[in-house]
């Protein structure tokens, strides 16, 4: 890897955001990094109030994106890509009864479990891309396969990933600035 890296808790290096002139994998990686770095800054240094802030009509709060994004972590990274059952606590879930189940129960949750429960989704992300792209690149195709019978290549998944997170992202510049005036576009270094 090229670029600004940091080391995570498994002491695997990470990009901190897309290299300037880098590899394909690279840019996909750094991009969704730089987003996901993004979203737990505006995530972090809360109290509960403050993870369940809203603004004007919206139910979105800071703790239900953390939460709706670990589900898409193991979603998107475990599931789809490698085939994986879901993790807990997405496989105690009645998905048809509770469709936004991820949205609602954030309330309940302290801001320590919604960020442990997202920095764990995304631990097991990173390691399964790592182990994904041991094979054969970003070009291959994922376990997963769609309605119309069609499997996406992990590069889809990772596009997918960062739109996912950069809607989000722009909803967590909003709330966090309504909790507490946090602007930003890029985390202190």
């Amino acid at each position: 890897m090229t670029e600004t890296t940091e080391t995570t808790e498994t002491d695997a290096p990470v990009l901190t955001e897309p290299p300037v002139a880098g590899t394909e994998v690279d840019t996909l990686l750094g991009a969704l990094e730089r987003q996901r770095r993004t979203l737990v800054w505006k995530c972090s240094g809360l109290d509960a109030a403050g993870m369940r802030a809203t603004v004007g009509r919206s139910s979105m709060t800071l703790g239900g994106l953390l939460k709706h994004l670990a589900l898409v972590e193991d979603d998107m990274l475990s599931q789809k890509l490698l085939g994986r059952p879901p993790a807990e606590p997405w496989s105690a879930v009645d998905w048809d009864a509770s469709p936004d189940w991820e949205w609602r129960t954030a309330a309940d949750d302290t801001p320590e479990e919604l960020l442990a429960l997202w920095r764990d989704a995304v631990a097991r992300s990173r390691a399964n891309v790592r182990q994904a792209l041991a094979g054969d690149g970003p070009g291959q195709l994922v376990a997963y396969v769609g309605k119309r019978g069609a499997r996406p290549s992990l590069r889809r998944l990772l596009v997918d990933l960062v739109e996912e997170y950069a809607r989000h992202v722009g909803h967590a510049d909003l709330l966090r600035e309504a909790v507490d005036g946090l602007v930003g576009e890029d985390p202190p270094q």
